[in-house]
């Protein structure tokens, strides 16, 4: 497309620059790719040099020895490996399953009960106290509860015999039959901020006079939270329960901490048995055999959640047009 411009008596052709939809691509690549730059730095090459370790028979000092797939094919006879994965499925139960229940009752009732009855500030406190785990450091929280649990002058079995229920003091860390479920207790309560505020701010776009008419039509809190809360937040329940267990399958922090993977690995998962078989055992390669298979893992579950998203907002769009 032409202009024309009189310059002293003369019409001189302009070229008018008018929207690319190529260049525009081009000019957010490069705001991309700073990004893809840091990414392939701290995640792509040190995933790649990892995996040539697995490969490799090596106690972390002098030179590597070829191995090929000996320590996958270990991996698949180790009982210690699956059992860490079999733990892991508890903490996807304590990280992901239980905070996403709760949390989706607890933002429901702060939301439309505690906001509409006591006011929004009181509703906003709730929520800042309930999310304040999740900004505590993990030691700080691993620490504090060891303090909490420890078997002779814990707070919780210092107050069981003050209630006189000393019967029921245990040693909560150290019983490899209660280890595993006080860790997960632990777990819920520093998981449970998260997805509490995610599903309050998705309810912040949900229409107000679906609950006005729920409630004129005689629906009860749990009729207007099951027709109407579950069905509105879906996408944010989703992304909730794919971003938890990631987190689950990964968990290090917290299990370092309260119990190393003891006692007698009753709390050993895939992150810290890599740990203790890389820096412990110095059993390098098997123990990036080991993380490798779990990024593995974690990436197919990424992917997978990914995609049931995706479907699950196309097939809503495809409702609404």
């Amino acid at each position: 497309m032409t202009v024309t411009v009189e310059r002293g008596g003369r019409v001189t052709g302009k070229q008018d620059r008018s929207f690319h939809p190529r260049r525009a691509r081009d000019s957010y690549a490069l705001f991309l790719l700073p990004g893809a730059l840091a990414f392939l730095a701290v995640v792509i090459v040190p995933f790649l040099m990892n995996t040539g370790v697995s490969l490799t028979d090596w106690q972390g000092v002098g030179s590597p020895e070829w191995a090929g797939l000996a320590n996958y094919r270990e991996l698949l006879d180790d009982a210690e490996f699956w059992e860490s994965f079999r733990h892991s499925l508890f903490m996807v139960v304590a990280m992901a399953v239980l905070p996403t229940a709760v949390g989706l009752v607890l933002a429901a009732a702060l939301f439309d009960y505690v906001g509409k009855h006591f006011g929004s500030r009181t509703a906003a406190v709730l929520r800042a106290c309930f999310y304040l785990p999740q900004v505590l450091p993990i030691a700080v929280a691993g620490i504090v509860w060891s303090w909490i649990l420890a078997p002779d002058d814990g707070s919780l079995n210092e107050l069981l015999r003050a209630v006189g229920l000393g019967s029921w003091r245990q040693d909560w860390l150290g019983d490899p039959d209660l280890a595993l479920y006080s860790v997960m207790g632990v777990m819920v309560w520093v998981q449970l901020g998260f997805p509490l505020v995610v599903f309050m701010a998705g309810l912040q776009r949900v229409d107000p006079q679906l609950y006005e008419a729920a409630e004129l039509d005689g629906a009860g809190w749990w009729r207007r939270f099951a027709h109407i809360t579950l069905p509105q937040i879906r996408p944010e329940i989703s992304v909730v329960l794919t971003w938890c267990t990631i987190a689950a399958l990964k968990v290090f922090g917290a299990v370092y901490v309260l119990t190393k993977g003891g006692p007698g690995g009753a709390t050993n998962v895939p992150s810290y048995f890599s740990f203790a078989t890389f820096f412990e055992k110095t059993q390098v390669g098997y123990g990036a055999a080991i993380s490798t298979v779990l990024t593995v893992i974690i990436l197919a579950l990424s992917l997978v959640g990914l995609r049931l998203q995706t479907r699950a907002q196309d097939a809503e769009e495809g409702l609404r047009t």
